[in-house]
């Protein structure tokens, strides 16, 4: 079936709501909520996806932009979550997302002779042989000259030595993108701005859901013999407070962006804090910096940062530079909320990163918890615990032998890169860009550029994007609104320093012929967007 999320797939993918009892639903369009949805249509099962935002919209686009096990996991004896993620890690470098997951080297500076480097040596060497052994190169040990050397801007008073190790990165929104668009490639029906409101019962037994769509506002009933909810922070809304499985804590994580030339760094940075762990992660033109750890209890669907959250950030990174940031140097901010299993300890820190599943009454599965990094995992579990007794043999998982959309010919057009670019007239780089943000689906922007060589013109305020780019994530990918192409799609939203605020108009001009938008609801789009971003800057005074 077809992998294009346009107005056309979304007409039909409501229409099939009321006409289909589905084998499953799946609520929510997050990372988990997309791949318990592929994993559902792989083994053969019709399966529908509602999500009240966009694809990856919560928690899923927000995230440290890291696939790993988590070092600091092994420190707190997590050895099988640990093996877990750099199991998945490996599978997502090579098989599943090698256009999308990259290989990031990372320093661990060293500040204490013999101890700690013993210490931090056998960690790191753990981490290289369990689970993701041979995925990546091992571990190596740095004398300080060769530490400032890689990394000039580190502060040398204090600096003993480094351990430099490997992982991996991805941009999450993108990946969630692509799982869902995969997923519906397999047939499933993948619908946003549709939210699931309650649950349909017969008896105690849960047989669907009451769904509204956002965009028109009808309400329909969706028939579903399971009912999976993958909600992250909103785990437990559907249900009454008594039939709750377990509580879900947020901890909200924010992160900030500064421009690569503001840090003399030719490789990633990652210590210890007293209260979480400070990356300093290469990102395009930009070095990602965080992350905070703090408990959340306010709007779930708009974490904010805080100016004490960025002074968090800034006080721990200017730690180790000979030449601090500024909250002049930040060109952009965003916040996250992580969903976590809640147990004895307040300390969000503290809480397990492993997931759980349950059935609190019968027909309804809920997954929570868990890290983006083993999403598939947490699908799998969860699609594993809905088909059981659906009456009829159900394949088993295969999702691990199943490549995301763009992966199939990726490396081959890589190989071919220099040829591509020329024959489509762009520059080198430029054709590089797409391929590690569409892989192999770059062939498809590409065809459309031909057709209208207009789109080949980088966004006047955002030229690190094409015009192709942007018609594309209404075209392909299922984007309804600005925020969902400034935001999801592309990243421009936290690449530039105004979140997009000039290149609103210009997105919006491209957009609007394939979304039916008039004059009036074109500009209604733009003034939306403005007053939602001017708020958010405004609060972290950034």
């Amino acid at each position: 079936m077809s992998a294009r999320l346009d107005p056309a797939y979304r007409a039909a993918a409501v229409r099939s709501l009321a006409e289909t009892e589905f084998d499953v639903l799946v609520v929510g369009g997050g990372v988990v909520g997309a791949g318990a949805a592929l994993d559902t249509a792989a083994r053969g099962l019709s399966v529908a996806l509602v999500e009240a935002r966009d694809l990856a919209s919560g928690t899923s686009s927000r995230s440290s932009k890291l696939i790993h096990g988590g070092l600091r996991y092994l420190e707190q004896g997590d050895f099988g979550l640990v093996r877990e993620a750099l199991r998945e890690r490996r599978l997502l470098l090579h098989r599943l997302a090698p256009h999308l997951v990259k290989p990031v080297p990372f320093l661990y500076p060293l500040r204490h002779r013999g101890w700690e480097r013993a210490y931090v040596g056998a960690g790191v060497l753990l981490y290289d042989s369990i689970g993701g052994a041979r995925a990546l190169p091992m571990h190596r040990h740095l004398s300080r000259q060769k530490a400032l050397e890689l990394a000039p801007a580190l502060r040398p008073d204090g600096l003993t030595g480094a351990v430099s190790y490997f992982d991996a990165q991805v941009d999450d929104a993108r990946l969630t993108v692509l799982i869902g668009r995969t997923a519906a490639q397999h047939g499933a029906v993948v619908l946003t701005r549709a939210r699931a409101v309650s649950l349909v019962r017969d008896g105690r037994a849960v047989v669907g859901a009451r769904v509204v769509d956002l965009l028109s506002g009808k309400e329909y009933l969706v028939r579903a013999r399971r009912v999976i909810s993958a909600t992250g922070v909103w785990t437990g809304e559907l249900l009454a407070a008594d039939e709750a499985p377990f509580h879900v804590q947020m901890s909200k994580g924010v992160h900030i962006l500064v421009p690569r030339e503001r840090i003399r760094f030719d490789i990633g940075l990652v210590t210890r804090t007293e209260k979480s762990v400070l990356f300093v992660i290469p990102w395009r033109r930009y070095w990602i910096i965080g992350t905070t750890d703090t408990p959340w209890s306010a709007d779930r669907s708009r974490p904010t940062a805080t100016r004490e959250d960025i002074d968090y950030l800034l006080d721990h990174v200017n730690d180790w530079l000979t030449d601090p940031l500024t909250t002049d140097d930040i060109v952009g901010v965003y916040a996250g909320l992580r969903p976590l299993l809640a147990g004895r300890s307040t300390e969000t820190t503290k809480l397990s990163r492993e997931h759980a599943v349950a059935e609190p009454v019968p027909g309804f599965f809920v997954v929570a918890g868990g890290k983006y990094t083993t999403y598939r995992v947490m699908a799998a579990d969860v699609v594993d615990a809905a088909t059981r007794g659906l009456g009829r043999a159900v394949a088993p998982s295969l999702t691990r032998h199943l490549p995301i959309h763009g992966a199939v010919g990726y490396r081959e057009l890589w190989a071919d890169r220099e040829q591509l670019a020329a024959r489509a007239g762009l520059p080198v780089s430029t054709v590089e860009q797409l391929l590690d943000r569409y892989g192999s689906a770059t062939t498809n922007l590409l065809s459309m550029i031909q057709r209208n060589r207009s789109l080949a013109e980088p966004l006047t305020a955002a030229d690190g994007y094409l015009a192709v780019e942007v018609v594309y994530a209404v075209t392909h990918e299922g984007a309804l609104d600005l925020d969902d192409v400034l935001s999801r799609r592309t990243r421009i939203s936290i690449e530039y320093p105004d979140r997009g605020l000039a290149a609103a108009d210009e997105v919006a001009g491209l957009v609007a012929p394939h979304l039916g938008w008039d004059p009036v609801t074109r500009q209604a789009a733009v003034d939306a967007y403005r007053d939602q971003t001017r708020t958010e800057l405004a609060y972290a005074r950034v």
